[in-house]
């Protein structure tokens, strides 16, 4: 009996040891799933697609998960961000909404429960038409022709003239006199506009002791004209070096050109090298003075002016940020120069110092300029006073009309449409190029105003990338030469669009006023100034962050 209650006894203990260890394993099980429960839940994996101006973003449902928020933000991100803006979706795990030509939005999602909030979804820009780089001018041709279509949206009538201006682009002048195209030079640096800006695209510069056809130095001595606030001319030379001469006349001088390297490291000890171009004016007719100055220039591609002609003064005055109010280290302003035909100070916006008003005055000063085609706006010989002048009572030279012809050709050429929109590392890209800074001088998006008798660029939401304002670039690309308001290290915005397309159609990828990059890597890697901290951005990413940035920009 002792026996029988010493082991019942045991028993009980037993039983009751097992009892309090299944009851610990509950309490802790409890206490785990308590714990689980407490958690947030994970974020969502959002899936993006837009189908004309709608807009959608879907996701699984999210274990754990009640209810979900859509966040959204501008493209590019405002600075400073003030509020993030969200609506509450409750159970849907799908949201759409119809938005305007042109927007471009930073979209996320997250999942939540009573016991907080999860992180963003997987984020991405959601771009209406972002593929319509010239709205209703864009032209879907992705050949060695990419630069030279006339606008969709052009009438009839404006399309007749837009091929009589694209002849007129084309014609090569010869020596006078001459019963057809005559008054070429005397001195001059290219015989017609195609010449200069070959497939209407963009020129390369001369390579190591070469020449190019699409080269030429601005020249200047220090000052400014009183009535014009323009560059002094060089006395016997002008503010334009002529390299070239009609048979039995001298040119100005010739140029040569020379590139020394600069080594430099990307973040990931990845080596790269930037050239720097060393040009001299070499054989000149007469003695240049003590002191002057030269700025080179690589000729631009000439498609989409009309639509950026187009952009209101206001607009651009409403970008700039001289004194850098809000802080970001960007201080972009206006260049104001001189108008030929209203003869008042505007605002520049064409040339690589925004030195010219309109497309207009720059298309009569390049026949003047680079031609030595004497016309409504510009009736005097550029050699006038040299020896080089010949004195022909011709003047002036270009055909009535033409001029307006070739201008209004070049306001409705079409803007070539973007590509690749929908590849991930093109997606990947764009965040970058905002997070890199880019976007703050290569604005992305901007609606155009009235041009008069160009309806065809009025009104239309574009996708340049530019403001067209001076900034300063550095030292390493200073050309030390002002030009009205611009200094020496001050250039414009040049706008992206179509910057993929340079290789197809022109068949190089020199970039920058005078060429020296080799690719779009190396354009970046020679901005400083206001561009400084992009560029440490960019060269500290890693490999695969750098190719989807250019991947981006050759997606323009």
């Amino acid at each position: 009996m002792m026996l029988f209650l010493r082991v019942r006894a045991s028993g009980l203990i037993f039983v009751l040891s097992i009892m309090k260890r299944c009851i610990l394993f509950i309490v802790a099980v409890f206490a785990l799933c308590s714990y689980v429960q407490a958690a947030p839940p994970a974020a969502p994996v959002a899936a993006f697609s837009v189908e004309g101006n709608r807009a959608t973003v879907s996701w699984l449902p999210v274990d754990s998960s009640s209810k979900y928020k859509l966040y959204w933000l501008p493209y590019p991100l405002p600075k400073p961000i003030e509020t993030i803006n969200s609506i509450d979706l409750g159970t849907e795990t799908k949201a759409s909404a119809v938005l305007h030509d042109g927007a471009m939005f930073y979209v996320a999602v997250t999942a939540y429960n009573s016991d907080g909030e999860s992180a963003f979804s997987n984020i991405e820009v959601v771009a209406i038409k972002n593929e319509f780089s010239g709205g209703d001018t864009t032209i879907f041709v992705v050949s060695s022709s990419a630069f030279g279509n006339p606008a969709p949206n052009l009438s009839s009538e404006g399309l007749a003239r837009h091929l009589i201006g694209d002849s007129e682009f084309e014609q090569s002048f010869v020596t006078a006199p001459a019963s057809f195209n005559s008054g070429l030079g005397p001195a001059f640096n290219n015989n017609s506009c195609i010449a200069c800006h070959p497939k209407d695209g963009r020129g390369r510069p001369p390579e190591e002791g070469g020449v190019s056809n699409t080269f030429f130095l601005r020249l200047s001595i220090p000052g400014t004209d009183p009535k014009t606030g323009s560059p002094l001319a060089i006395p016997g030379f002008g503010t334009q070096l002529f390299d070239k001469a009609v048979f039995g006349v001298q040119p100005e001088a010739t140029v040569k050109t020379g590139y020394s390297e600069i080594d430099g490291k990307f973040g990931d000890n990845t080596p790269y090298q930037l050239r720097k171009p060393i040009f001299t004016i070499d054989k000149p007719y007469i003695d240049l003075p003590d002191e002057y100055l030269i700025s080179p220039r690589v000729a631009p591609p000439v498609f989409g002016r009309g639509l950026l002609e187009a952009i209101s003064d206001d607009t651009l005055l409403g970008w700039t940020d001289e004194n850098d109010l809000n802080s970001d280290g960007i201080s972009g302003r206006v260049n104001r120069v001189w108008d030929v035909v209203s003869e008042t100070t505007v605002i520049g916006r064409f040339g690589l110092k925004a030195n010219s008003p309109s497309t207009l005055v720059q298309t009569a000063g390049a026949y003047h300029g680079d031609m030595g085609i004497t016309n409504e706006l510009f009736p005097v010989e550029s050699t006038a006073g040299q020896p080089q002048y010949d004195g022909l009572s011709d003047d002036p030279e270009l055909k009535p009309g033409v001029l307006d012809d070739v201008a209004f050709y070049i306001q409705t050429l079409a803007v070539p449409a973007r590509r690749n929109i929908d590849d991930p590392k093109v997606k990947q890209g764009q965040i970058l190029f905002d997070r890199a800074g880019c976007a703050a001088c290569h604005i992305p998006t901007v609606t155009t105003g009235l041009l008069d008798g160009v309806p065809e660029v009025s009104r239309q939401v574009i996708h340049p990338y530019t403001d067209l304002l001076l900034h300063d670039m550095g030292e390493g690309l200073a050309d030390g030469r002002p030009d009205f308001l611009a200094d020496g290290r001050e250039w414009r915005t040049p706008p992206l669009w179509g910057i993929g397309y340079t290789k197809v159609v022109n068949g190089h990828t020199f970039f920058l006023h005078d060429g020296r990059a080799r690719g779009l890597t190396e354009a970046i890697l020679w901005h400083g100034g206001e561009a400084e901290s992009a560029k440490e951005y960019f060269r500290m990413l890693p490999s695969t962050d750098r190719e989807a940035l250019i991947k981006f920009l050759e997606s323009l």
